[in-house]
Protein backbone atom coordinates (compact mmCIF):
# COMPACT_ATOMS: atom_id res chain seq x y z
CA UNK A 1 0.00 0.00 0.00
CA UNK A 2 0.86 3.61 -0.95
CA UNK A 3 1.77 6.07 1.83
CA UNK A 4 -0.75 8.11 0.64
CA UNK A 5 -4.44 7.59 1.51
CA UNK A 6 -6.49 5.97 -1.02
CA UNK A 7 -10.57 6.16 -1.28
CA UNK A 8 -13.30 5.56 -3.82
CA UNK A 9 -16.41 7.74 -3.93
CA UNK A 10 -19.28 6.34 -5.67
CA UNK A 11 -21.40 9.00 -7.60
CA UNK A 12 -18.76 11.44 -7.21
CA UNK A 13 -19.22 13.13 -10.90
CA UNK A 14 -21.99 15.85 -9.18
CA UNK A 15 -23.74 16.64 -5.98
CA UNK A 16 -22.97 15.32 -2.48
CA UNK A 17 -20.57 12.77 -3.65
CA UNK A 18 -18.26 14.96 -5.78
CA UNK A 19 -17.81 17.69 -2.76
CA UNK A 20 -16.57 13.96 -1.18
CA UNK A 21 -13.98 14.14 -3.23
CA UNK A 22 -13.40 17.67 -2.81
CA UNK A 23 -12.74 17.47 1.03
CA UNK A 24 -10.98 14.09 0.97
CA UNK A 25 -8.75 15.26 -2.16
CA UNK A 26 -8.14 18.43 0.05
CA UNK A 27 -6.83 16.02 2.88
CA UNK A 28 -4.00 14.99 0.04
CA UNK A 29 -5.79 11.61 -0.57
CA UNK A 30 -5.91 10.39 -3.72
CA UNK A 31 -9.17 10.37 -5.06
CA UNK A 32 -11.02 7.69 -7.36
CA UNK A 33 -14.01 8.85 -8.65
CA UNK A 34 -16.73 6.30 -9.65
CA UNK A 35 -19.17 7.32 -11.75
CA UNK A 36 -21.68 5.48 -14.58
CA UNK A 37 -21.19 8.59 -17.47
CA UNK A 38 -17.98 8.56 -19.13
CA UNK A 39 -18.05 12.57 -20.01
CA UNK A 40 -19.54 13.77 -16.40
CA UNK A 41 -16.94 11.57 -14.79
CA UNK A 42 -14.06 12.77 -16.45
CA UNK A 43 -15.17 16.46 -16.26
CA UNK A 44 -15.69 15.83 -12.72
CA UNK A 45 -11.92 14.63 -12.49
CA UNK A 46 -10.68 17.79 -14.36
CA UNK A 47 -12.25 20.05 -12.26
CA UNK A 48 -10.58 18.29 -9.26
CA UNK A 49 -7.34 17.90 -10.36
CA UNK A 50 -7.43 22.16 -11.11
CA UNK A 51 -8.29 22.50 -7.36
CA UNK A 52 -5.49 20.17 -6.55
CA UNK A 53 -7.08 17.15 -5.98
CA UNK A 54 -5.16 13.77 -6.97
CA UNK A 55 -7.78 12.56 -8.55
CA UNK A 56 -8.48 9.39 -11.16
CA UNK A 57 -11.47 7.71 -12.99
CA UNK A 58 -12.95 4.99 -11.99
CA UNK A 59 -15.91 3.69 -14.82
CA UNK A 60 -18.12 2.34 -12.10
CA UNK A 61 -21.89 1.31 -12.18
CA UNK A 62 -23.11 -0.06 -9.18
CA UNK A 63 -25.73 -1.86 -10.53
CA UNK A 64 -23.73 -4.21 -12.74
CA UNK A 65 -21.50 -6.83 -11.36
CA UNK A 66 -18.90 -6.78 -14.57
CA UNK A 67 -18.19 -3.44 -14.26
CA UNK A 68 -17.49 -3.09 -9.76
CA UNK A 69 -15.50 -5.83 -10.42
CA UNK A 70 -13.55 -4.28 -13.16
CA UNK A 71 -13.23 -1.02 -10.50
CA UNK A 72 -11.96 -2.98 -8.13
CA UNK A 73 -9.14 -4.41 -10.66
CA UNK A 74 -8.63 -0.48 -11.64
CA UNK A 75 -8.12 0.70 -8.02
CA UNK A 76 -5.88 -1.61 -7.76
CA UNK A 77 -3.45 -1.08 -10.64
CA UNK A 78 -4.20 2.65 -10.70
CA UNK A 79 -3.47 3.18 -6.57
CA UNK A 80 -2.21 -0.16 -5.58
CA UNK A 81 -4.62 -0.23 -2.96
CA UNK A 82 -7.78 1.31 -0.99
CA UNK A 83 -8.56 2.73 2.16
CA UNK A 84 -11.73 4.47 2.20
CA UNK A 85 -14.73 3.43 0.75
CA UNK A 86 -17.59 5.98 0.22
CA UNK A 87 -21.03 4.50 -0.92
CA UNK A 88 -22.55 7.75 -1.87
CA UNK A 89 -24.25 6.44 -5.50
CA UNK A 90 -27.89 6.59 -5.09
CA UNK A 91 -31.29 6.80 -6.79
CA UNK A 92 -34.92 7.91 -5.55
CA UNK A 93 -37.14 6.58 -8.44
CA UNK A 94 -38.87 9.94 -9.39
CA UNK A 95 -42.00 11.08 -7.30
CA UNK A 96 -45.07 10.23 -6.31
CA UNK A 97 -44.23 7.03 -4.52
CA UNK A 98 -47.64 6.52 -2.30
CA UNK A 99 -47.57 3.18 -1.55
CA UNK A 100 -51.25 2.24 -3.13
CA UNK A 101 -50.13 3.48 -6.94
CA UNK A 102 -46.33 3.27 -7.02
CA UNK A 103 -45.15 0.71 -9.59
CA UNK A 104 -42.90 -2.24 -7.95
CA UNK A 105 -40.82 -1.38 -10.44
CA UNK A 106 -39.80 1.78 -9.48
CA UNK A 107 -38.99 0.18 -5.68
CA UNK A 108 -37.06 -2.53 -7.16
CA UNK A 109 -34.95 -0.14 -9.20
CA UNK A 110 -34.20 2.02 -6.45
CA UNK A 111 -33.42 -0.93 -3.85
CA UNK A 112 -31.36 -2.27 -6.87
CA UNK A 113 -28.78 0.52 -6.69
CA UNK A 114 -29.73 2.06 -2.83
CA UNK A 115 -29.14 -1.33 -1.02
CA UNK A 116 -27.92 -4.16 -3.53
CA UNK A 117 -25.70 -1.71 -5.03
CA UNK A 118 -24.06 -0.73 -1.92
CA UNK A 119 -23.21 -4.64 -1.34
CA UNK A 120 -22.10 -5.33 -4.87
CA UNK A 121 -19.35 -2.64 -4.53
CA UNK A 122 -18.65 -3.19 -0.54
CA UNK A 123 -17.82 -7.18 -1.28
CA UNK A 124 -15.77 -6.00 -4.40
CA UNK A 125 -13.69 -3.50 -2.82
CA UNK A 126 -13.21 -5.76 0.74
CA UNK A 127 -9.59 -7.76 -0.67
CA UNK A 128 -8.26 -4.38 -0.74
CA UNK A 129 -9.95 -2.71 2.36
CA UNK A 130 -8.38 -5.53 4.18
CA UNK A 131 -4.90 -5.00 3.46
CA UNK A 132 -5.38 -0.87 4.62
CA UNK A 133 -4.26 0.06 7.86
CA UNK A 134 -6.81 1.98 8.97
CA UNK A 135 -9.82 0.97 6.50
CA UNK A 136 -13.10 3.09 6.75
CA UNK A 137 -16.47 2.06 4.63
CA UNK A 138 -19.06 5.07 4.73
CA UNK A 139 -22.34 4.10 3.35
CA UNK A 140 -24.54 7.68 2.79
CA UNK A 141 -27.88 7.17 4.01
CA UNK A 142 -31.09 9.90 4.92
CA UNK A 143 -32.87 10.60 7.99
CA UNK A 144 -35.80 9.77 5.91
CA UNK A 145 -34.71 6.17 6.77
CA UNK A 146 -35.06 6.34 10.33
CA UNK A 147 -38.29 4.19 11.48
CA UNK A 148 -38.32 6.45 14.70
CA UNK A 149 -38.65 9.65 12.74
CA UNK A 150 -41.09 7.83 10.32
CA UNK A 151 -43.51 6.80 13.13
CA UNK A 152 -43.02 9.93 14.59
CA UNK A 153 -45.70 12.70 15.43
CA UNK A 154 -45.65 16.50 14.64
CA UNK A 155 -42.24 18.33 14.42
CA UNK A 156 -40.47 14.29 14.77
CA UNK A 157 -42.26 13.50 11.39
CA UNK A 158 -38.82 14.82 9.53
CA UNK A 159 -38.84 12.52 7.08
CA UNK A 160 -40.61 13.93 3.85
CA UNK A 161 -43.99 12.48 2.17
CA UNK A 162 -45.00 9.53 2.31
CA UNK A 163 -42.88 7.36 -0.32
CA UNK A 164 -42.29 3.32 -0.24
CA UNK A 165 -39.48 3.38 -2.90
CA UNK A 166 -36.49 5.85 -1.61
CA UNK A 167 -37.13 6.08 2.44
CA UNK A 168 -37.36 2.37 2.84
CA UNK A 169 -34.37 1.78 1.08
CA UNK A 170 -32.44 3.61 3.02
CA UNK A 171 -33.68 1.66 5.90
CA UNK A 172 -33.03 -1.17 4.51
CA UNK A 173 -28.99 0.06 3.99
CA UNK A 174 -29.74 1.22 7.37
CA UNK A 175 -30.11 -2.09 7.88
CA UNK A 176 -27.99 -4.13 5.65
CA UNK A 177 -24.76 -1.82 7.59
CA UNK A 178 -25.59 -2.85 10.83
CA UNK A 179 -25.01 -6.66 9.27
CA UNK A 180 -21.81 -5.80 7.90
CA UNK A 181 -20.74 -4.29 11.34
CA UNK A 182 -21.40 -7.53 13.04
CA UNK A 183 -19.24 -9.51 10.59
CA UNK A 184 -16.60 -6.81 10.54
CA UNK A 185 -16.82 -7.02 14.56
CA UNK A 186 -13.10 -7.66 15.54
CA UNK A 187 -11.42 -6.29 12.75
CA UNK A 188 -9.73 -3.10 11.75
CA UNK A 189 -12.23 -2.23 9.34
CA UNK A 190 -14.88 0.71 10.96
CA UNK A 191 -18.39 1.20 8.80
CA UNK A 192 -21.10 3.70 9.21
CA UNK A 193 -23.43 5.56 7.86
CA UNK A 194 -23.96 9.07 7.28
CA UNK A 195 -26.82 11.53 6.86
CA UNK A 196 -25.96 14.56 4.81
CA UNK A 197 -29.45 16.64 5.57
CA UNK A 198 -31.79 17.75 3.19
CA UNK A 199 -29.47 19.17 0.56
CA UNK A 200 -30.19 21.01 -2.89
CA UNK A 201 -28.64 18.80 -5.39
CA UNK A 202 -30.56 17.04 -9.06
CA UNK A 203 -31.84 14.16 -6.53
CA UNK A 204 -34.70 16.60 -5.44
CA UNK A 205 -35.09 19.08 -7.79
CA UNK A 206 -32.80 21.64 -5.90
CA UNK A 207 -35.26 22.19 -3.26
CA UNK A 208 -33.01 21.20 -0.35
CA UNK A 209 -31.95 23.82 2.12
CA UNK A 210 -27.88 22.46 2.30
CA UNK A 211 -25.50 22.82 0.30
CA UNK A 212 -23.69 19.86 -1.07
CA UNK A 213 -20.64 20.88 0.93
CA UNK A 214 -22.34 20.99 3.78
CA UNK A 215 -24.01 17.31 2.75
CA UNK A 216 -20.25 16.24 2.29
CA UNK A 217 -18.78 17.67 5.78
CA UNK A 218 -20.55 14.22 7.52
CA UNK A 219 -18.79 11.71 5.17
CA UNK A 220 -15.73 13.12 5.36
CA UNK A 221 -15.85 12.78 9.62
CA UNK A 222 -16.60 9.46 9.20
CA UNK A 223 -14.06 8.71 6.65
CA UNK A 224 -11.40 9.86 8.94
CA UNK A 225 -12.60 8.67 11.94
CA UNK A 226 -9.84 7.34 14.44
CA UNK A 227 -8.99 3.43 15.02
CA UNK A 228 -11.13 3.89 18.24
CA UNK A 229 -14.10 5.25 16.49
CA UNK A 230 -17.41 4.03 16.24
CA UNK A 231 -18.46 1.25 14.49
CA UNK A 232 -21.97 0.60 12.81
CA UNK A 233 -23.59 3.74 13.96
CA UNK A 234 -26.14 6.33 12.23
CA UNK A 235 -24.56 10.36 12.23
CA UNK A 236 -26.07 13.34 10.77
CA UNK A 237 -24.02 16.85 11.77
CA UNK A 238 -25.70 17.26 14.63
CA UNK A 239 -24.47 13.25 16.00
CA UNK A 240 -26.19 10.11 16.15
CA UNK A 241 -29.95 9.78 14.29
CA UNK A 242 -32.30 7.61 15.96
CA UNK A 243 -33.25 4.34 13.92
Amino acid sequence: MSEQTIALVTGANKGIGYEIAVGLGALGWKVGVGARDDKRREAAVERLRAAGVDAFGVPLDVTDDASVSAAAHLIEEQAGGLDVLVNNAAVTGGWPQQPTLVDPDIIRAVVETNVIGVVRVTNAMLPLLRRSASPRIVNMSSSVGSLTRQAGTGAEQTTGPVAVAYPPSKSFLNAVTLQYARELSGTNILINLGCPGYVATDLNGFRGVRTPEQGAAIAITLATLPDDGPTGQFFEDAGPVPW
